[in-house]
C-alpha cells in the first residue's frame, strides 16, 4: 500500500493535505484494504486531491468504495462547496445528469414468474428502446418539451405514465425547482426530442429481480419487501439532453476560470463562482436535465408495467405494482449541513454517489420517516443488487453513500477479454436471460468488468453511511 495513504480505520483512508500544494481540504476514501489495492491502480486518489482544490470546499473530497477514474471528480466522488464563496463545476456532477435508479416491487414470486421469463425479456427489449441513439415513442417539439424540463415526473403522470403515489417516492419528488429550459441549447433538445421514454446504451439497464436475502426485517417490512419476490429495477438518466448540456458547459466554465482568476491543476474540473452569470445558465440547465432524467425513469416504469401486465396475463391488483423508491447519482443541489459546528448552505456535488439521508429528515416521505432514505445499489448483470437505507451520512459524507459497484475493466479491456465467450450464453447458465442489442454491448457489461457490488457495499455498511436491508438478484436483464 502507497506511504502517501494513511489507513484511518478498518474502511477510511486519508489523503493528507500536504499530498499536492495547493488543496484546500484533505482527502477521505471509504474502502477495505482490497478495494483500496484496486482504487490505487488508475488515477482515482489524483482526481481526488484535485477536487480538494475547488474553491469554497469544506470538510473533505470525499470518495466512495465504487470509485474509479472519471472527468474530472473521479465516479464515486462528493465534494460540497459553501455557497457563499465557493463553485459549481460541470465536471463533478458528470455528463449523464441524473443517470439514477428506480426500484418497482410487484406482489409476484419469482416462482410466478420463471415460466414465463424469456417470453417477458423478449417483450421487455421489444417494447422499450434499448441501445445508442434509441428513439422513444413520444415526440415532442422544442416548445412541448418545456413542460417536463419544468414539472419534472409530474408531467409524466398527468400524460397517464403511472400515478400520482409515484411522486412521493422520488427523490426531491421527481422535480428540482429552478429549471431553466431557455438554458438548454437547441442541440440539447434536438438530441434529447425524442429520447424520453429511452433505456440507452453502456451501464444502463432495466432488471427483473428477486428478492434473495432479507437483512433488516424491519426495514424490508415498511418497503414493502419480502424473500422470493420479483422486483424490477431501471437505470437511466437523461440521454443525449444532459449529456449536451453537460459538453455545453464545459465550454463556458473553461472561459470562466480564466474570467475570474480560479487556479486548478486540471482543466477538467473548470467551475465558476456560485453566484456568477454563468453557475446561473449551468444550474438552470443541469436541472431541467435532471428532471427529464425523472420523466424518463417514470415513461420507462410505466411501459414495464404494461409489458408485466400482458405477458402474464394478470390483473394490475394482481400485479401489485408500485414505486419503492428513485434515486439521482450525478447531480448538485442545495442542502443544509453541519460543518465543525455551523450550519452552512452547500453546494453537494454527488458524481456516481447517492444521497443516503437519516431517519426523520424533513425531505423522507412520511412512509419512510422511521427508517431513513431507501438507497438503490445496482450490481453487475451476473450477481446482485442492494437495497439499504440512510443512518450516518449527514454526519460523514453531506448524507451520501456507494451508487454501484463500480468499474475495475475499462469498456476496451472487457472486449478483448471476452473475445470468443458467449456472455449470454455463460449468464444463461445461472438462469439470467439477457437481451442486448449487440455481442459488444454485452462484453462492455460483462461481470468481471466491475467490482463485487457486495464487497463494496459491505464497507458503507460497516462504515455507518448506509444500512444493508435486501439483496436482489437478477432473473432478466435488457441492455442497450
Amino acid at each position: 500500500m502507497s506511504k502517501v495513504v494513511q489507513k484511518l480505520d478498518d474502511y477510511r483512508w486519508l489523503l493528507p493535505r500536504d499530498y499536492k500544494p495547493g488543496m484546500r481540504v484533505p482527502g477521505i476514501i471509504y474502502a477495505d484494504e482490497a478495494l483500496m489495492e484496486a482504487i490505487m491502480k488508475d488515477l482515482s486518489l489524483e482526481q481526488v486531491a484535485n477536487g480538494a482544490f475547488l474553491p469554497g470546499i469544506v470538510k473533505a473530497s470525499f470518495a466512495m468504495p465504487d470509485i474509479h477514474q472519471g472527468y474530472g471528480l473521479p465516479v464515486g466522488g462528493v465534494v460540497a462547496t459553501d455557497i457563499t464563496d465557493g463553485v459549481v463545476s460541470p465536471g463533478a456532477v458528470g455528463y449523464d445528469i441524473n443517470c439514477g435508479v428506480r426500484l418497482l416491487r410487484t406482489e409476484l414470486t419469482k416462482e410466478q414468474v420463471r415460466p414465463r421469463l424469456k417470453e417477458l425479456v423478449l417483450a421487455l427489449f421489444h417494447e422499450i428502446p434499448t441501445g445508442v441513439g434509441s428513439r422513444g415513442r413520444i415526440r415532442l417539439s422544442r416548445k412541448e418539451m418545456e413542460a417536463p424540463l419544468l414539472e419534472g415526473a409530474a408531467w409524466a403522470v398527468k400524460q397517464g405514465y403511472g400515478e400520482s403515489a409515484d411522486l412521493a417516492c422520488i427523490e426531491s419528488g421527481g422535480c428540482l425547482p429552478d429549471a431553466d429550459p431557455d438554458a438548454v441549447s437547441h442541440k440539447a433538445f434536438e438530441r434529447g426530442s425524442s429520447q424520453l421514454g429511452t433505456l440507452g446504451s453502456g451501464n444502463h439497464f432495466l432488471e427483473v429481480q428477486t428478492v434473495a436475502e432479507i437483512y433488516d426485517p424491519q426495514a424490508a417490512e415498511v418497503l414493502g419487501l419480502f424473500e422470493g419476490q420479483v422486483t424490477v429495477m431501471i437505470h437511466t438518466g437523461s440521454r443525449g439532453l444532459g449529456h449536451q448540456v453537460c459538453t455545453d458547459s464545459l465550454v463556458e466554465m473553461e472561459r470562466a476560470v480564466i474570467k475570474y482568476g480560479i487556479e486548478l491543476p486540471d482543466r477538467q474540473l473548470a467551475c465558476t463562482p456560485w453566484k456568477s452569470r454563468e453557475a446561473k445558465a449551468y444550474l438552470g440547465a443541469m436541472r431541467a436535465a435532471a428532471n427529464f432524467a425523472w420523466n424518463n425513469r417514470q415513461c420507462l416504469a410505466h411501459w414495464a408495467k404494461e409489458v408485466l401486465l400482458k405477458v402474464l396475463s394478470i390483473s394490475p391488483r394482481t400485479l401489485g405494482l408500485s414505486t419503492v423508491y428513485d434515486v439521482a447519482h450525478n447531480i448538485v443541489k442545495v442542502e443544509e449541513h453541519e460543518v465543525e459546528g455551523r450550519r452552512l448552505k452547500l453546494a453537494v456535488h454527488r458524481k456516481g454517489a447517492t444521497r443516503a439521508f437519516p431517519p426523520r429528515h424533513p425531505e423522507l416521505p412520511a412512509h419512510y420517516l422511521a427508517i431513513g432514505q431507501p438507497v438503490l445499489i445496482p450490481g453487475d448483470m451476473g450477481r446482485a443488487s442492494f437495497v439499504l437505507v440512510g443512518t450516518g451520512a449527514m454526519e460523514q459524507t453531506f448524507g451520501s453513500t456507494c451508487h454501484g459497484a463500480g468499474r475495475v475493466m475499462s469498456r476496451h479491456a472487457a472486449i478483448r477479454v471476452a473475445k470468443g465467450r458467449a456472455i449470454h450464453r455463460e449468464l444463461e447458465d445461472q438462469g439470467i436471460i439477457v437481451k442486448a442489442s449487440g455481442r459488444e454491448s454485452l462484453a462492455e457489461e460483462m461481470p468481471e468488468a466491475y467490482k463485487d457490488v457486495t464487497q463494496v457495499v459491505r464497507v458503507v455498511h460497516r462504515a455507518g453511511l448506509s444500512k444493508m436491508v435486501a439483496r436482489l438478484c437478477p432473473m432478466g436483464v435488457i441492455k442497450g
